[in-house]
């Protein structure tokens, strides 16, 4: 009876010690997986970095990224302005999936204002609740999830903390710091509190995602750091924009305009509020690096930075240049497409790595499951590839990027879509149902038209451009029965010309 007990006792003991290891193990397995922070700058342009070529514009912490993990330069934003790329990095989806495909705030068909050919197609103006998220992804894989910044994803009931995320500071309806003293508190933000007169809001946001990763250290956590920078209203703190104003003068340098359709193109980068405003928001990013470094977790977080569509080059002050891009915000033009992309993950990426293969928005999403370990919900359909092989030194199989905008911005673009597959680049426009064909390896400027030589190339792209519209519901604009041919675009309501307002909410 004695040894029966005793040897009861030990079975329990063993037992009890195999849960415990299988519980350690399963631990060390949450702690190894990296942690991520994702930041997105607003209306940044690519070449808005040093590490892309600036010499204007300041921004060692960001050019610090670029040396110690991966520079994208074939990086793409799912959509030429901001809520459709939004969403497309927030569901894994091209935006024509989750039926947001303009800014949220546009003019719909059954309310348009201008006399144009077409009317835009109708879209969502908000991300549906029951759509995936990286927030709901990346929670159910054991991490805290945090957002800071523009969300501009639908009405409230739809901001971040009804997708999935834990902490939400600053995330509403608005497409811009609208509130209050705009840039600098107080701020009138229903999901942040106002902070010592004058606080400035990149700093501000910063240090509250700062604070997050402190107060979760000891965990895997997900801080997603959307900036409401670099975006109008142009304000900058007022050092910054005398520093740059100084720059300037002892560079020599003055405005030069192109064009570009009906409006006129930035072509130097010497705008000082701007320069301040990017060099604002280069030095959050650095309090949110210096944070991870004084907590010893750098080597194991994925640290992205991008932005949601081109640089502001054509409109509302027109404040920076594209150059060599063509275009800027609002444009299928690669000025208005091409991204900054960079990404650092000292456990994996080789530092000063440069990857030339186009990737796009949707593949962000397949790209931290794959990092977090973490499944899809079930039946979730995701457009984009885990970027995982090209940080590792691998190849993803060849494919095509496509865009589809069924609108007219407030920047000059009209509706169009475009496909990239390769080197080629055709851009299709609703309006005419003109074509162009770029071969962007010889013309990233986007200067020399091909189509009219490389008629079968156009057609096999057009093609496979149309299969993939009818695969992803894509809504197309409608004639408009009443334009008026050789009249004013905006006019007012007594029909007269009005010249329109650039204070976008985009």
């Amino acid at each position: 009876m004695l040894f029966r007990s005793a040897l009861v006792l030990i079975m329990g003991m063993l037992a009890g010690l195999s849960i415990g290891a299988t519980v350690h193990a399963a631990e060390q397995s949450v702690a190894r997986k990296p942690n991520v922070v994702f930041i997105l700058v607003d209306d940044l342009g690519q070449r808005d970095l040093g590490c892309y070529g600036s010499t204007f514009y300041e921004t060692p912490n960001i050019d610090r990224l670029a040396k110690e993990g991966a520079r994208f330069t074939d990086a793409y934003a799912a959509c030429p302005v901001c809520s459709p790329t939004r969403a497309s990095i927030m569901s894994g989806q091209w935006p024509q999936r989750t039926g947001v495909t303009d800014y949220i705030g546009a003019a719909g068909p059954d309310k348009w204002p201008r006399n144009t050919r077409l009317l835009p197609a109708p879209y969502s103006d908000r991300l549906a609740l029951d759509a995936p998220t990286l927030a709901k992804a990346m929670k159910g894989a054991g991490y805290a999830t945090f957002f800071a910044g523009k969300w501009h994803l639908g009405p409230e009931g739809w901001w971040p903390e009804n997708q999935g995320f834990d902490i939400n500071k600053g995330g509403c309806d608005k497409g811009g710091p609208y509130g209050g003293k705009k840039y600098f508190s107080p701020y009138a933000n229903p999901r942040l509190s106002d902070g010592p007169e004058g606080e400035h809001l990149p700093d501000r946001l910063a240090t509250e995602t700062a604070t997050f990763i402190e107060a979760n250290k000891e965990r895997p956590f997900f801080a997603y750091f959307s900036f409401y920078s670099v975006h109008t209203p142009l304000m900058a703190r007022p050092d910054l924009q005398k520093k740059y104003e100084e720059k300037r003068a002892k560079l020599g340098l003055t405005p030069t305009w192109g064009q570009e359709g009906n409006c006129k193109v930035r072509q130097v980068q010497e705008h000082a509020v701007y320069a301040g405003m990017v060099e604002a928001m280069d030095l959050a990013v650095g309090k949110v690096l210096s944070k991870l470094d004084e907590l010893g977790l750098s080597d194991n977080t994925l640290v992205i930075i991008t932005s949601d569509n081109g640089g502001l080059s054509t409109s509302e002050g027109s404040p920076t240049s594209n150059l060599p891009l063509r275009g800027g915000k609002g444009w299928i033009y690669e000025g208005g497409i091409r991204e900054p992309l960079l990404m650092r993950w000292p456990a994996v990426v080789k530092a000063g790595s440069v990857i030339s293969t186009p990737v796009s928005s949707p593949d962000f999403f397949p790209t931290l499951l794959a990092a977090a370990q973490a499944q899809p919900q079930a039946g979730q359909v995701m457009d984009g590839m885990s970027l995982l092989p090209l940080l590792k030194g691998q190849e993803l199989p060849e494919r095509a990027l496509f865009w589809h905008y069924p609108h007219y911005g407030n920047q000059g673009g009209r509706p169009n879509a475009a496909i990239r597959r390769g080197p080629w680049k055709l851009i299709h426009w609703f309006e005419d149902g003109r074509e162009e064909l770029f071969d962007l390896s010889k013309d990233l400027s986007e200067t020399t038209d091909l189509a009219a030589k490389e008629p079968q190339r156009v057609a096999a792209l057009r093609a496979e451009l149309a299969a993939w519209q009818q695969a992803v519901g894509a809504k197309f604009p409608t004639p408009n029965a009443k334009y008026v041919a050789g009249k004013s675009e905006w006019m007012s309501e007594k029909g007269k010309s009005k010249k329109k307002s650039v204070a976008s909410e985009q």
